[in-house]
């Protein structure tokens, strides 16, 4: 049995939120494209299921967790939900959906071409593949568990690899998104300062990753409480879709097969 890494950021802690609503945000922006059979790469815990059922004919929900899989298949049980090892996507035929959605997942891909690869083949001819990530360039701090984060040109260039055409946003934020990032990054360089051996780069990821999710569980209780409530009032609105991805923390890229 597969348990979640500890890296999922929750909608109900109140210290999570501004990450939450930010990753929340692109959920909005897939209801309004998407439409008849659509298959979700990585929907862990669901953050967004319930906005993509509600616009499209069927989904589809692959994870590798197997408790929270478990769990979606018994609240929505008109649709399916499977665990998965992905990039390997072979118990679907080519050319079996409308649409895939796979939203801050690709970075934890060991192979990233295998998982385009993938993710083409059981499109549909015409059909679109929406994915975020983070844009390496506003990174904090090195994140034990992406196998690689991508700059803007990585990313396009990989993408048209696979597919004939690209459309290249990224998620931008009002000034509260940006206050808290200011924020978020002094209070990280703080920290940062204590690693007078780069450890952070040199180490292991797996020997990382529980100091990481201490200090930025830590990281972030602080900046709830000096941020003068503004981590509680972040939303999803206050995002927005940009035409300069290579300026926002996360990238929103739709491709069509």
């Amino acid at each position: 049995m597969t348990y979640a890494t500890t890296e999922i950021t929750s909608a109900e802690i109140l210290s999570d939120n501004p990450v939450h609503q930010r990753l929340y945000f692109p959920y909005e922006l897939a209801a309004k494209i998407i439409s008849g059979k659509v298959l979700e790469l990585g929907c862990g815990w669901g953050r967004g299921v319930e906005k993509l059922i509600s616009n499209c004919d069927h989904f589809t929900g692959l994870d590798k967790n197997e408790p929270l899989i478990k769990a979606l298949q018994e609240k929505h049980p008109k649709h399916y939900f499977n665990t998965a090892n992905l990039p390997l996507l072979t118990e679907f035929e080519d050319n079996t959906f409308d649409f895939i959605v796979t939203f801050q997942v690709i970075e934890h891909i060991q192979d990233d071409h295998k998982f385009l690869q993938e993710a083409h083949r059981v499109l549909k001819p015409g059909g679109k593949i929406l994915l975020t990530t983070v844009n390496k360039e506003y990174s904090l701090s090195r994140n034990p568990w992406h196998i690689r984060e991508y700059k803007t040109n990585e990313l396009k260039s990989l993408m048209l690899k696979y597919f004939k055409t690209l459309d290249a946003k990224g998620v931008g934020g009002n000034d509260k998104v940006w206050e808290y990032y200011a924020q978020n990054k002094a209070s990280v360089n703080k920290i940062m300062r204590w690693d007078i051996f780069n450890l952070q780069h040199n180490l292991p990821a797996w020997i990382l990753r529980i100091p990481y999710e201490i200090l930025n569980r830590f990281n972030r209780n602080k900046l709830l409480q000096q941020s003068e409530g503004l981590a509680a009032e972040i939303n999803w609105d206050d995002h927005y879709l940009s035409d300069e991805p290579e300026k926002c923390i996360d990238y929103f890229f739709v491709a069509t097969k």
